[in-house]
């Protein structure tokens, strides 16, 4: 019971951050996203692990799938600006159709 509401506690605040990280990613690029409230959260969270991918890539340390880290609010910022900058260079934001040449 203790480990299924530490799990549960885990991901209200995973939502939470991955929320506002999103959040702040689709304020800081132009334009608009169609992704709507669980894509902002999946954005923040996606924006998370690539952050640490980057912060990795740039401090020239291997990468550690051992344990869960994160890279603070500024690197999943700039790792969902990336996310979000990538989903529309591909064009597979939701309720954006794609135009054929």
């Amino acid at each position: 019971m203790v480990a299924a509401l530490g799990m549960l506690s885990f991901i209200v605040v995973l939502a939470i951050i991955g929320l506002i990280v999103g959040l702040i990613a689709r304020l800081l690029v132009p334009g608009r996203d169609n992704i709507g409230l669980l894509g902002t959260i999946l954005l923040g969270i996606a924006g998370s692990f690539v952050g640490y991918f980057l912060q990795r890539l740039v401090e020239g340390r291997t990468m550690n799938f051992q344990h869960f880290h994160s890279t603070g609010i500024l690197g999943s910022i700039i790792g969902a600006i990336v996310v979000l900058l990538i989903l529309r260079a591909t064009g597979l934001e939701r309720g954006r159709s794609r135009r054929r040449v």
